[in-house]
């Protein structure tokens, strides 16, 4: 049986103030910097660890509708280097949603090394720690990678932890699971960083 209505067209009154109605995702809105990133990488040789420095911006996106569905959302932009490096490291962008409705958090990204993935978890309105996953295969909440890194470095599965703090910051913890090439046991791929708020978000268009 379907938890969906039966009517799939007619759309929900909404709040046109996306900042009011983001639930656990209204603390991370704004323009973040983090400067004590990690990151364990695979390499020939074994994991390596690099710090990295990290800006990402997320900013307020209207009320989005898929005929009863609502969504409220934060459109994002990550940029990372290396500690005094110009040369991006890793880019990231995507939208962080959620649905009132169901307690639902979405997480959508994509990089530019030829991958997507879409994770979901689900969450309080005002949860201040919340954890999304994405896998392999799945049909909905899934990874799609371009065929040398499904070749090389597989990944099949990404999970992301998300924790609000008191003080005004958030921080992630990311663990991305892949086979590589040649090697029996999965790698976990791991990134964490705490964010600091360097500039408040913009109003989404409707509300300005």
């Amino acid at each position: 049986m379907s938890d969906f209505p039966k009517d799939i067209f007619t759309e929900p009154s909404m709040d046109v103030l996306t900042l009011n109605n983001l639930g656990p995702l209204r603390a991370m809105a704004g323009v973040w910097e983090g400067t004590r990133g990690l990151d364990i990488k695979p390499k020939a040789d074994g994991p390596r660890k690099q710090a990295f420095v990290e800006r990402i911006e997320l900013q307020p996106i209207d009320p989005v509708t898929n005929g009863p569905q609502l969504f409220y959302g934060l459109r994002y932009h990550t940029h990372v280097t290396k500690p005094d490096q110009v040369k991006t490291y890793h880019d990231q962008v995507g939208y962080w949603l959620w649905e009132p409705a169901t307690g639902t958090v979405i997480q959508t990204l994509a990089i530019p090394r030829g991958q997507i993935a879409m994770a979901m978890g689900k969450a309080s309105a005002d949860a201040v720690s919340f954890e999304l996953l994405a896998t392999r295969g799945d049909d909905s909440y899934g990874i799609l990678s371009n065929p040398f890194l499904e070749y090389a470095f597989k990944t099949i599965e990404y999970r992301i932890q998300v924790n609000i703090h008191a003080d005004g910051t958030w921080s992630y913890d990311e663990d991305t699971v892949m086979m590589i090439k040649d090697q029996e046991e999965a790698f976990h791929h791991r990134d964490r960083n705490t964010l600091t708020k360097v500039a408040e978000p913009t109003p989404n268009p409707l509300a300005r």
